[in-house]
């Protein structure tokens, strides 16, 4: 049991390493929803793998798991809404050229 932890957390540490890296390196706004998104999942399989380890036989955290999935769904609607709209109103999705949104 001990080595499906290891496992699990070793997954979910690369996630979370590609998925920082990813949101703090890069200047397009998909390209860091995505790295955003990375570190979502590397929190949700952290959750999983701990929750299975420690209580095997209750349940009630996977609602728990779905409620997150639901929210890193909607904020991933709304990340690339605002994506598309910046694109269709500028042309470009890079956060450098976002400085003009102030005001």
């Amino acid at each position: 049991m001990e080595l499906e932890l290891l496992v699990a957390l070793t997954i979910a540490a690369a996630l979370f390493g590609v998925g920082l890296y990813g949101s703090l390196s890069q200047t397009n706004l998909v390209m860091i929803i995505m790295g955003v998104e990375l570190i979502l999942a590397a929190a949700l399989i952290n959750m999983v793998a701990f929750w299975r380890y420690l209580h095997p036989d209750v349940i009630a955290a996977q609602m728990f798991v779905l409620i997150i999935m639901a929210v890193m769904a909607v904020e991933m609607a709304v990340g690339f809404g605002i994506a598309i709209a910046r694109f269709r109103s500028r042309g470009s999705v890079e956060m450098e050229e976002a400085r003009e949104l102030r005001g």
